[in-house]
């Protein structure tokens, strides 16, 4: 210890007699050392001592304080900041305890990410950190991100995807002074590695072919030549931009969805009979198989349920593309269960807000929590080693040899 230390702790033992009494002198101590860094910091920014006659006429002078209270190990302390008259003095020991300084800014980010609302932020960085803050002042600083989300949804993309799956999440967004529903259409993409990739999310279009015609040639100019596979729920006009823009891409309608939507329109009692039947189209070993049992099905439920048929057979060449695949891709493919689960992890985070105030709001979640969710994204599917081998046999024409490794 030095000798000021010792110094400083014999007085403390004379006037203390208890922790909280050190705990208050040393809070004491702090804000007056603070406060003759504060006057040092001025003195130095405007090249005189204070009360000097340098300082007159000078273009610059004192102009009182500004008081803030901060939190340290001590407890809070209200300090009183000294203001120039130009207004551009800043402190710079006091960076650290700054509102606004980065450390905290990551943190209101990081809350927001993880789904706090702005009033729990609010109270949280008061409870923690001593500080207000405000919605506005929460919406500035994950203002910071926005440039990082342009970028990211524009970020150079592999050149082949074996598999994408494509889906939309919905959200109540203010717009025009009314309370709307909006789309989040989401693309994630199985990478050659076999890794999970969010290829980007795009917010309010009309589903149509020219909307996702314009989604599709946005993952071409960033570098996507080739999709293998792409598995979607019942998108409208998706199937028609696909043909266009990836005219080689097979696209797999999700069974699931097909199933959930067919039982809408069977009865409580019908529905595990029904059930039973599809699932022997569904789950057949072959396509000969399945639709030997889709004519059964047809046979057996067609007068009571003509729309059930009717779609089945609408979407079948969609709906039984997997067919011609192995069992590893098959269980990766005939179902959107892989990009709806990222959703759910979305909505986890998002289940907080009843509403967003803007488009941009939205965005800002969407892509702080994918960035979270990514992050656990660090391993390849399972049995990808296996569905990559097959790849590389039925699109030998397709993929590079080394690429399929």
């Amino acid at each position: 210890m030095t000798t000021k230390g010792n110094l400083l702790a014999k007085e403390l033992a004379k006037e203390c007699r208890s922790v909280e009494e050190v705990q208050e002198h040393l809070k004491s101590l702090f804000k007056d050392t603070m406060q003759e860094i504060f006057e040092a910091e001025m003195d130095e920014h405007l090249g005189y001592d204070k009360h000097s006659p340098i300082g007159d006429h000078s273009g610059n002078s004192r102009n009182g304080y500004n008081k803030k209270t901060i939190k340290t190990k001590y407890g809070e302390s209200t300090i009183e900041i000294p203001r120039d008259r130009n207004g551009d003095f800043e402190p710079q020991v006091i960076k650290k305890y700054q509102r606004t300084s980065n450390e905290l800014e990551d943190k209101i980010i990081s809350m927001y990410a993880n789904g706090m609302t702005t009033r729990d932020i609010e109270s949280h960085m008061q409870d923690i950190y001593g500080i207000e803050v405000s919605a506005t002042m929460v919406s500035k600083v994950t203002d910071r991100i926005l440039p990082m989300i342009a970028e990211w949804q524009s970020r150079p993309l592999d050149r082949i995807y074996p598999i994408v799956f494509l889906d939309a999440i919905h959200f109540k967004v203010r717009e025009d002074n009314r309370i709307i529903n909006k789309a989040a259409y989401s693309v994630l993409g199985i990478n050659m590695a076999g890794h999970k990739e969010v290829l980007g999310i795009w917010i309010g279009g009309n589903e149509s072919s020219k909307f996702w015609l314009g989604v599709l040639n946005d993952l071409k100019n960033r570098g996507v030549e080739d999709i293998l596979i792409a598995c979607k729920d019942g998108l409208s006009g998706f199937s028609e931009a696909i043909n266009s823009a990836f005219p080689k891409t097979e696209i797999q309608l999700c069974v699931i969805h097909q199933i959930r939507n067919s039982m809408k329109y069977v009865s409580y009692k019908e529905m595990k009979q029904v059930m039973v039947d599809l699932k022997k189209v569904y789950q057949a070993l072959t396509l000969d198989e399945a639709e030997y049992a889709f004519e059964e099905f047809k046979e057996k439920w067609g007068k009571k349920h003509p729309i059930i048929i009717k779609s089945w057979e609408k979407n079948w060449d969609e709906l039984t593309v997997y067919f011609k695949y192995p069992n590893e891709i098959r269980k990766l493919i005939y179902t959107t269960n892989t990009i709806e689960a990222y959703h759910r992890q979305l909505r986890k985070v998002t289940k907080t807000k009843t509403s967003y105030p803007n488009d941009e709001a939205l965005e800002k979640i969407l892509y702080l929590a994918t960035m979270e969710i990514s992050k656990k994204w660090t391993q390849p599917l399972r049995i990808w080693k296996q569905c990559i081998s097959q790849f590389a046999i039925y699109f030998e024409d397709r993929i590079d040899s080394n690429l399929a490794v």
